[in-house]
């Protein structure tokens, strides 16, 4: 008769895999981050800065998932796959563990420069541009899922609908 018993470092492993695939456990999100207003679909944090929702499905809400969309359009070029970094523009993921929201604001809008003997770094202003300004909220709302390690690498895998408030927001913003 064969024994099956199952090594506690293999019945470990095999947890973390199963919970990176469906998606971050609610308990694994910063409690700074943690969404406790809603409002037309999109979630505020205590502060009452813009933040994810993801589901234990890893279902994500509407604006992480516009975020990843806009981010792929625009910041990805410099800012590498996932905000990862690149040789260009530095690691997002990391930057917005000390970077506050209105700071991020302030830098995507005006720009940055950060010239040394070492590098010159620069951050073009896309404070006119409307497919970073009316999306920059989404983009931070992802970028933001991402830093806390609460979203995987890639695209999510479901989201929720559009709500109408998001929808008649871009109308307005975006213009006729």
């Amino acid at each position: 008769m064969t024994s099956h018993k199952i090594d506690w470092r293999f019945a470990l492993l095999l947890g973390v895999l199963l919970i990176g695939i469906s998606g971050v456990a609610e308990a694994a999100i910063p409690a700074s981050s943690k969404a406790v207003k809603e409002e037309g679909g999109k979630y505020f944090d205590a502060k009452g800065d813009p933040t994810y929702k993801i589901g234990p499905d890893g279902k994500v809400d509407w604006y992480t998932f516009s975020g990843f969309r806009r981010y792929n359009g625009t910041c990805d070029v410099c800012h590498g796959p996932d905000g990862a970094g690149s040789s260009f523009g530095p690691d997002l993921t990391n930057s917005l563990k000390s970077l506050s929201y209105s700071d991020f604001q302030a830098i995507v809008s005006g720009g940055k420069q950060d010239v040394n003997t070492a590098q010159t770094l620069v951050m073009p202003a896309f404070g006119t541009n409307k497919n970073v300004m009316c999306y920059l909220d989404d983009i931070y709302i992802y970028l933001r899922a991402r830093s806390d390690g609460a979203l995987g690498r890639g695209r999510p895998q479901s989201h929720e609908e559009k709500s109408k408030d998001a929808t008649d927001f871009e109308n307005s913003c975006m213009g006729p």
